[in-house]
């Protein structure tokens, strides 16, 4: 949406309700510290904090919840209560969630386990992508990287610097085209972010910190108007936006992404960032263009369309797609 209002978000995180190790407030205040604008928390078949949802520290925070099922993990917003998910398929939950007025995004679709040892992480993919779901978490960035670790030395690394993260896997955003071939799929990034560790004496020692992982990756949603220190309207407006697929994702840590732009018109498909970065435009996952440069314009028929943007070698920005027919 060009001269939408972009507001960059943190979603998929965990807060002392569930197994995080920090307060509502802890968490709004280090969204604050990293110039995050709305935080979106889920913690685990819980929605205890949602007495606190509102204006922290200048932070919106809105409260979902991960309903944590053996079918996969599934991250709903706008629903009332938590819905009962023993023995349920991944599709009839999203229905579930679906019937109960909110959306929903797979968490961590495409986990493999620990590549050091099951052990350390098991696999805890979604398994059926059929059914109303709204997205997918096309990056996860806790659990990705985390898995992708090979050795206890490069498990350390990310630990202590998380804004080093190494971007979407490439399978993972494969295997997203080929989903959205079929039906549209809002791509989210997620950080799974616990900040593991203990209380003691009120405080919370634990890694890697929130403030380090929320400067790192960020859904930005595209709003249609500002946010308005209105709780109901401004949850609507965050929602809205998700659900039609009006975000981006962006590994912040490299550049500051605000001002991208993805959009079609009668003179074709249009990308623009803020920094010059490698654009590439993709069709259907497949290559169609490219450019070095802060804008990107391309004449496209049908298909499903996306850009990215790189720095340096490493995914910048992922636009959603885009559809013509």
């Amino acid at each position: 949406m060009v001269g939408a209002v972009d507001l960059a978000c943190v979603m998929h995180v965990h807060s002392t309700c569930s197994d995080g190790s920090g307060t509502v407030a802890e968490i709004a205040a280090a969204a604050a510290a990293s110039g995050v604008d709305v935080v979106l928390l889920t913690d685990h078949d819980t929605l205890a904090a949602r007495d606190q949802e509102g204006w922290h520290h200048g932070v919106l925070v809105l409260v979902g919840v991960e309903l944590s099922s053996a079918a996969g993990h599934l991250l709903a917003f706008g629903i009332d209560e938590v819905i009962a998910h023993d023995g349920v398929g991944a599709a009839e939950l999203a229905q579930r969630v679906a019937d109960a007025g909110g959306i929903c995004f797979a968490a961590h679709p495409f986990s493999e386990g620990s590549r050091m040892a099951r052990a350390i992480g098991r696999p805890h993919p979604w398994t059926d992508f059929a059914g109303p779901l709204t997205g997918i978490e096309l990056w996860s960035l806790e659990t990705d990287e985390l898995e992708a670790a090979r050795t206890p030395a490069a498990l350390l690394r990310f630990l202590r610097a998380p804004e080093r993260a190494s971007g979407p896997p490439a399978a993972h955003l494969k295997r997203w085209d080929e989903l959205s071939a079929q039906r549209p799929l809002v791509g989210v990034g997620g950080l799974d972010s616990h900040q593991k560790g203990v209380r003691i004496a009120g405080r919370a020692l634990g890694i890697p910190r929130y403030e380090r992982v929320f400067a790192t990756l960020r859904t930005h949603v595209l709003a249609d108007a500002p946010l308005s220190g209105d709780l109901d309207r401004d949850r609507g407006l965050i929602y809205g936006a998700l659900a039609a697929g009006r975000c981006y994702v962006a590994l912040d840590a490299l550049a500051p992404a605000r001002g991208f732009a993805f959009w079609a018109d009668g003179d074709g498909l249009h990308a623009r960032v803020p920094s010059p970065a490698e654009l590439v435009l993709l069709r259907d996952g497949t290559e169609i263009a490219r450019a070095q440069d802060v804008a990107l314009d391309h004449q496209a028929d049908d298909g499903a369309f996306r850009v990215e943007a790189r720095l340096d070698g490493k995914t910048w920005i992922v636009s959603n797609h885009v559809r013509l027919s």
